[in-house]
């Protein structure tokens, strides 16, 4: 009885180590597949705060709120079975996926640098023509956030599926649930101390309690201005990074190395500058290429497919 009692403890016991080891696996390839979303993440953050400003103080964590569970359903109740579904039966797909987000992430970037480059003389503003209360603005808002989210979070999810090696579909499921799950607390969490600076600020400058503390206050509400301009900038930016990297990627995967090679080789001539030149250099290329690539985008999308979807009759799909 004693010893039976024993073997089966030694089997619970050597049930537990393989449990622990899977764990530490998943938590691994997670990890690894987290690291490689990041010019999205840090492009989903510059993003998001623009949908949640013009509106009141008390508002803005509930829209942030309101747009963070939209994420999370797009990651986790459609994209994630989705992934699964592409890992298991269409894995050839994954790449042309991924060059069609890399293509759609270059075609914002290009569409922001154009603007700045050539404002227009009008916006057209059919929201504020059609919304006539702020509680419809705020659903109309949060409704085009969820949609933009949709789109970078397909994209996460793709790198990170196309980052893992599992073996596994249940690996891979627990794995980007944690990169989905992880993902939207790390840019939502972010998006939300950034609209609610300036009110920390205000408090600080009003109720400090020190005089540098309340400097400091004074000194966050007069740079939140600058610094979202600099992340609206920096979220231009990564995409066009992002973009052009993915799409040179995925082109090598399919067979096609020389875009690649071409990037890899003009960044490491300037190696001997030091390793972050050679990554910066790395980066600025695949956004120069990234800003070439979503200028043609927009030529076609202006001069073809608006043009027949307006013959169809859905010319407004075709408005950005």
């Amino acid at each position: 009885m004693a010893g039976g009692l024993l073997a089966l403890l030694d089997d619970v016991a050597a049930i537990a180590k393989v449990a622990a080891a899977s764990v530490d696996d998943v938590i691994g390839q997670a990890a690894k597949a987290g690291t490689k979303v990041a010019g999205v993440v840090i492009d989903d953050a510059a993003v998001t705060p623009g949908y949640a400003q013009g509106f009141a103080p008390e508002r803005e964590l509930p829209i942030v709120w309101k747009i963070a569970k939209g994420s999370i359903f797009n990651k986790v109740v459609i994209l994630l079975p989705a992934a699964l579904l592409l890992s298991a039966f269409a894995p050839w797909a994954i790449p042309p996926l991924l060059m069609l987000g890399g293509l759609y992430l270059c075609y914002e970037g290009a569409e922001k640098v154009w603007h700045w480059l050539s404002p227009p003389a009008h916006h057209d503003t059919p929201l504020d023509e059609e919304v006539h209360d702020a509680l419809h603005l705020e659903e109309a808002k949060v409704k085009g956030a969820i949609k933009t989210d949709f789109i970078l979070s397909a994209e996460i999810m793709t790198i990170a599926l196309s980052a893992l090696d599992t073996g596994s579909i249940w690996f891979e499921a627990a794995a980007l649930l944690i990169v989905g799950l992880g993902v939207t607390a790390l840019v939502y969490g972010s998006v939300a101390l950034i609209v609610k600076a300036d009110d920390i600020g205000l408090h600080m400058a009003a109720e400090g309690r020190t005089g540098p503390g309340r400097a400091i206050g004074r000194g966050v509400v007069r740079g939140m201005p600058w610094f979202l301009k600099a992340l609206t900038f920096v979220g231009t930016a990564a995409m066009l990074w992002v973009g052009g990297s993915i799409i040179t990627h995925a082109l090598a995967e399919l067979g096609v190395h020389a875009p690649e090679e071409i990037v890899h080789a003009l960044a490491h001539g300037l190696a001997g500058l030091g390793g972050g030149v050679e990554w910066v250099a790395g980066a600025a290329l695949h956004g120069v290429l990234g800003f070439a690539l979503g200028s043609v985008a927009i030529v076609l999308v202006q001069r073809l497919v608006q043009p027949a979807l307006r013959t169809v009759g859905v010319g407004g799909a075709a408005e950005h």
